[in-house]
């Protein structure tokens, strides 16, 4: 079984996709495929389904679920070979006490080659490879279609989840941009950490990250503007004012050449950051 969720959810056995089209029986594929290969309780997936005061036909409506996505899992074996090794539909999705769990053989897990694409990735970042480190963590975020599952009415169980994912790609993301600081790429990166900036405006590493990618490109005006624009938005949306890490890069920034003076080389003084 193969199994996507950095994107809307793909779940195929054999090829065939399994994902049903109802909205409550896709909640419970959801939460089975993101803990592919782990026991999900059956409390975990009513309070998915209904919160925390399910009705009292919760448990039959859920097995009934759990029926459906059977069904299509038997639909999808169909062809395959028989005898031993085949495997059956409540071999693929199984009950086991107190709850079930989704077998995926021997498919793929998209989230699982993530966190172990990023974590090799993570470590190269600290041995010091930060070329073969921002390879790395390229791939591992190049295995993400799109918000993760995207397409998928999630109830507070999947929506703690889903944030999980998204700040664990932002981690990669963050160390992949601070790799190719490290290696020069300043001026590659200032187009994506302007969008990523503006589409996260009070997130303090990126807005340090596009500080010093602009201000290694000699615009050190616009680093200062984007440290305004994130402090303007930091004290209006939350009465917070910037880290003290985020204004050690403004005060070396201020403290730096004048604006027509590109900030490279070994006199960069914002060298030590990324």
């Amino acid at each position: 079984m193969d199994i996507g969720v950095l994107g809307a959810l793909d779940v195929r056995e054999n090829g065939v996709s399994v994902v049903p089209t109802a909205p409550k029986p896709r909640q419970v594929l959801a939460v089975l495929a993101l803990h592919a290969d782990r026991a999900v309780t059956v409390g975990t997936l009513t309070e998915e389904l209904w919160g925390p005061q399910p009705p009292r036909s919760a448990r039959p409506t859920l097995q009934t679920y759990i029926m459906h996505l059977r069904d299509l899992i038997a639909a999808a074996l169909q062809g395959t070979r028989h005898g031993a090794g085949a495997r059956t539909a409540k071999q693929v999705l199984c009950t086991v006490p107190g709850g079930y769990l989704l077998d995926s053989g021997e498919g793929t897990s998209d989230v699982r080659e993530f966190e172990r694409i990023a974590g090799t990735g993570y470590r190269t970042r600290e041995a010091g490879d930060q070329r073969e480190a921002a390879r790395l963590l390229r791939a591992a975020l190049d295995l993400w279609r799109g918000p993760a599952l995207a397409d998928i009415t999630a109830g507070a169980y999947l929506r703690t989840r889903i944030r999980g994912l998204e700040e664990s790609r932002l981690c990669a993301l963050d160390q992949r941009i601070e790799a190719d600081l490290r290696l020069g790429r300043h001026r590659e990166l200032i187009p994506e950490l302007t969008v990523l900036a503006d589409r996260h405006p009070t997130h303090e590493s990126l807005c340090g990250q596009l500080m010093v990618a602009l201000h290694r490109a000699g615009r050190r005006s616009d680093a200062l503007d984007a440290y305004r624009r994130l402090r303007t938005t930091l004290v209006r949306d939350q009465g917070l004012e910037p880290s003290a890490a985020l204004g050690r890069i403004r005060q070396s920034v201020l403290s730096a050449a004048t604006d027509d003076t590109p900030a490279t080389g070994s006199a960069d003084p914002l060298a030590r950051i990324g």
